[in-house]
């Protein structure tokens, strides 16, 4: 963890030489000019809690209260822009210093503290306003705290890079006071100094308000694509990365298409955890809540599978098929199949598009949503599909993780349907295998879990980039061309933007979906022609038309081969999440 500390540390520090800290120079500049000597310290006091502190917490706050991140963003522009108030009308400014120093009483001599409270308070408002362009250390924090699993070392992690940004932050402050101090006609024009910074303030918190900053911070990108470039690649060596690693598997990273199998007649894997609320239930008796659904202690007696699964899952929709032909063959005789949706995307948490799912997939097994991962906390769980066989007492009698051995889950859930006394024997056993023809690995376009861009860099989080294409793609990567923006877990094209993806394997799949209500297309090119009779089922003439979220059927090849996809964007409507194969 020591590592992981000091490359957040450091990684902070260098932050103060990146596109994404322009935005906020002129607040934090705004020490120099206003209050007294302490006032920096509390600004950096201010942004070193609210950092750390909504860095980690915000996603929980925003889940307890229902109140809008935007909302508390906002609040934080509008302190800035009446912080910028009281340095241009000084009536104002009288005032606050009073309710500050009554409300602080931090020594004796006023004037020596004068500003720390509203400096605290300006430092709060930054820090919640800022988005840090972050390497693969803070990413990995931001996405264990997307997933409430916060913990000593996220929190000590955070503070570490909030520290490091911190030192160059108070170091401008202090140099621009040293300035103002020895400067003849700085000081003689102090007053108007701090009225026009009283005015910069102001603009840059109605800049923040209309989102004017970030697009400040694309057109740098645009103008000079070097800028800010590899700053963080130095976090990209083995040592930090296999930190991240334990780090990830500690949080419960969520992984998918992974296989394993445990010996269902000698280990004993003890009583099944209880099903735990996170979403509405689907496929109820209608007598039921769809918000309270079945539990554990109500089905004694009965054969349960519990698959936790998600909807655009490549491996979870294989599967697919033999639960309900299980469920068909098996539900009179006692067997309760119960589908856990636990997503892996943000969208995939709106009941709308899991019921739309379920219905695509014509599953008519009771569903629960996860959606706070709970039930697959309470199981340990750790990929997608995974299934866990219960027996009549409650508990785990056997596991299996991944797709395959379809036939030996059956004869396991035989084996417990015949201890509750129900023959089963003339039920034959006779699942249809398939084998996967791929040799390309699951491809995430988002940041957090991108491992196959060529060439291999560092990409500016949350930010539109301008990409330029390899003069090859190797087997097995992808490569953006054009302007980019990439965010945790996806990717954002802009009109007339490509990816190419070189890849081996039969068919081609990708999570996407729209960004607003207007539909997205893509023009689906391989090999160089346009896609023909190698396209997938969502590819007509050509075009894939997203209007909802979910995985879309690209290429459908006879055979496994070696091939050259290439996707034309047509508009800027679209969000791409990850590439699976088959």
């Amino acid at each position: 963890m020591f590592i992981l500390i000091l490359f957040a540390f450091v990684a902070g520090i260098v932050t103060i030489l990146s596109p994404c800290i322009l935005p906020i120079l002129p607040i934090v500049l705004s020490g120099s000019v206003t209050g007294g000597k302490i006032r920096p310290y509390g600004v950096i006091v201010g942004f070193i809690a609210s950092f750390t502190f909504f860095t980690l917490f915000l996603s929980i706050i925003v889940k307890a209260t229902g109140i809008s991140a935007s909302n508390v963003r906002l609040l934080s522009v509008f302190v800035l822009a009446v912080f910028g108030l009281t340095i241009l009308i000084p009536r104002l400014q009288e005032i606050f210093e009073k309710l500050a120093s009554r409300l602080t009483a931090l020594a004796p001599k006023k004037q020596e503290n004068e500003g720390f409270l509203g400096g605290i308070l300006i430092g709060i408002s930054l820090g919640l306003v800022w988005t840090p362009c972050v390497g693969p250390i803070l990413a990995s924090v931001l996405t264990i705290a997307a997933g409430a699993a916060v913990g000593g070392e996220a929190i000590l992690i955070t503070l570490a890079f909030s520290f490091g940004t911190s030192i160059p932050l108070l170091l401008i402050t202090h140099g621009g006071r040293t300035l103002l101090a020895k400067v003849p006609w700085l000081v003689k024009n102090s007053g108007k100094i701090q009225k026009a910074f009283g005015v910069l303030m102001i603009a840059t918190a109605l800049g923040i308000f209309f989102n004017l900053d970030r697009k400040f911070q694309a057109y740098i990108l645009t103008k000079f694509p070097a800028y800010g470039a590899g700053l963080t690649a130095f976090e990209n060596n083995k040592f930090v990365l296999t930190q991240l690693d334990r780090l990830e598997k500690k949080s419960n990273e969520k992984k998918k298409g992974v296989e394993r199998m445990i010996d269902f007649l000698d280990t004993d894997l003890g009583t099944a955890p209880e099903l735990k609320p996170g979403g509405r239930w689907f496929n109820l008796p209608a007598d039921r809540q769809i918000d309270s659904g079945l539990t554990m202690e109500e089905l004694r007696g009965k054969v349960v599978l519990i698959d936790f699964w998600t909807y655009t899952c490549i491996n979870c929709i294989r599967t697919l098929p033999y639960l309900k032909t299980w469920h068909y063959k098996y539900k009179d005789k006692g067997l309760v199949i119960i589908g856990v949706h636990t997503p892996e995307f943000e969208f995939e948490k709106d009941p709308q598009n899991v019921a739309d799912a379920i219905k695509d997939f014509e599953i008519t097994y009771p569903v629960m949503q996860d959606n706070d991962y709970a039930t697959w906390n309470a199981y340990n769980n750790r990929y997608w599909p995974a299934k866990y066989l219960i027996d009549a007492e409650g508990k785990i009698y056997y596991t299996h993780f991944g797709e395959g051995a379809y036939n030996q889950t059956e004869k396991a859930i035989q084996t417990l349907l015949a201890k509750i006394d129900q023959d089963v024997s003339d039920t034959s056993i006779d699942n249809p295998d398939y084998s996967v023809s791929a040799d390309t690995r699951e491809a995430y376009l988002g940041y957090r879990r991108m491992e196959y861009l060529a060439p291999p860099q560092q990409v500016e989080l949350f930010t539109p980039t301008q990409f330029k294409l390899p003069g090859t793609v190797p087997i097995n990567t992808f490569a953006f061309d054009g302007v980019w923006r990439i965010s945790d877990y996806y990717a954002t094209p802009q009109l007339g933007s490509t990816l190419v993806l070189h890849f081996d394997a039969a068919q081609v799949f990708l999570v996407m979906k729209p960004k607003g209500p207007d539909a997205g297309q893509v023009n689906i090119i391989i090999d160089g022609n346009s896609a023909g009779r190698e396209a997938g089922a969502d590819v007509i003439n050509g075009i894939v038309t997203v209007d909802s979220d979910r995985l879309y059927k690209l290429i459908k090849l006879d055979q496994q081969g070696k091939h050259i996809l290439k996707l034309e964007f047509l508009d800027n409507h679209l969000e791409l999440y990850a590439f699976t194969f088959g």
